[in-house]
């Protein structure tokens, strides 16, 4: 019989460690965003100085290139992957990274709604990456940097021609802010601050180097294009949005709180702070995984292991020797003990990866509290675990 352990008496100072929306930054209050601009027009003077500051402070932290344009723009990440999207591609031949759920929705997205013509998915199943050498110079790329479902990520961008001919489009929203980003490599990168520097949801954020900006005064798709998604207008780039002139209304209380994370990362130590401090929390986690038996990550490579967005599996003998719905069952239960006990908030793993737990390292997560999450961790596993030999 299973015992359980003593139940630990320590629980994390802050048991937030959602993968999105994440966790505010250390010390955030509402009192953060009493200078919001709020029941004016976010296109006077005032919102607009605001959306443009946002833009201004996110090149300085996220050391985005000079010749690279950033806009703020509707429908989370997402919105932002679906502009460039239909927005540019089928001009060339393209190749999609398909390893976790989201690279998966961009393929759907390209077969079967824009249902281009020359397309080449390239797949890995759940913690591993596709082949990389595979890619072509020729064609438009579309991945993820960092898999949010499945814990995986590119080490670096050696895989992309530094000459290449086509453009390269990459959701980045798990990695902004965490990993290093190569500029040159990347004409389209996306991403939410509800993510690495746990902003408020519904806003993503857009950013075209030279190249793509080219790309779009120079191609027309043949599909219709929703409002949301027009970049360009009689042919050239609608300079504005990348002022601050959003397409839509954007919430000016988030945009508010978006300012208060930038300004938090400055304070930090700016970019390399922000890195080194998810490092840190990935680290500790860990620390924990290598001497832990149960547990293993499930990102295979340790090379390509996220530092955000830390994906785990069960890997006990009696439970892996369950069916597949009794071991998603068992990480339910897991993750409902943690939460019951308010040791940790929504980590059971995405719904349509392998089951397991998803634990966000990312820089506003203390690592004190990835310490003290662990003795939990171990403690809910025991209990359940006792459950089930019981039942």
């Amino acid at each position: 019989m299973t015992t359980t352990p003593q139940k630990p008496v320590l629980r994390p100072a802050r048991p937030q460690f959602s993968s999105g929306p994440c966790a505010k930054r250390p010390g955030w209050t509402p009192q953060t965003l009493e200078d919001a601009v709020l029941g004016r027009s976010h296109r006077g003077k005032p919102g607009k100085a605001k959306l443009k500051l946002a833009i201004d402070r996110t090149r300085e932290v996220l050391e985005v290139p000079a010749d690279y344009l950033i806009g703020i723009v509707p429908g989370s990440d997402t919105g932002a992957v679906e502009m460039a999207l239909w927005s540019l591609l089928g001009p060339r031949p393209v190749q999609l990274l398909a390893f976790e759920s989201f690279g998966k929705d961009w393929v759907t997205d390209v077969t079967k709604q824009l249902k281009l013509p020359d397309v080449e998915v390239l797949s890995a199943p759940y913690g591993q990456l596709p082949d990389l050498a595979k890619v072509r110079p020729d064609a438009d790329l579309v991945f993820t940097w960092n898999g949010t479902t499945s814990g995986v990520r590119v080490p670096n961008a050696d895989f992309i021609s530094a000459d290449r001919e086509g453009l390269t489009i990459c959701d980045a929203t798990s990695a902004a802010f965490a990993q290093q980003l190569d500029w040159p490599k990347l004409d389209v990168v996306t991403y939410s601050w509800q993510k690495a520097l746990g902003g408020e949801a519904a806003h993503g954020v857009l950013i075209l180097s030279p190249r793509a900006v080219a790309r779009l005064e120079s191609y027309s798709p043949p599909w219709p294009m929703p409002k949301l998604f027009r970049m360009t207008d009689g042919g050239k780039l609608n300079a504005g949005i990348f002022e601050g002139a959003t397409i839509n209304t954007p919430s000016m209380l988030c945009v508010e709180d978006y300012l208060d994370a930038l300004d938090w990362a400055t304070a930090q130590g700016g970019l390399a702070a922000l890195h080194s401090h998810a490092d840190a929390n990935a680290a500790a986690l860990a620390a924990w995984v290598m001497r832990t038996p149960w547990v293993d990550f499930l990102a295979e490579e340790a090379s390509q292991r996220s530092n955000t967005s830390v994906c785990l599996k069960v890997v006990d003998p009696a439970i892996a020797a369950l069916p597949a719905d009794a071991q998603a069952d068992f990480a339910k239960k897991l993750a409902s003990v943690l939460e019951k006990e308010g040791a940790a908030y929504d980590i059971g793993g995405y719904a349509k990866a392998p089951p397991g737990l998803r634990i966000w390292c990312g820089s506003t997560i203390e690592t004190a509290d990835i310490e003290a999450l662990t003795p939990w961790l171990d403690w809910a596993f025991a209990s359940v675990s006792s459950e089930l030999t019981t039942a």
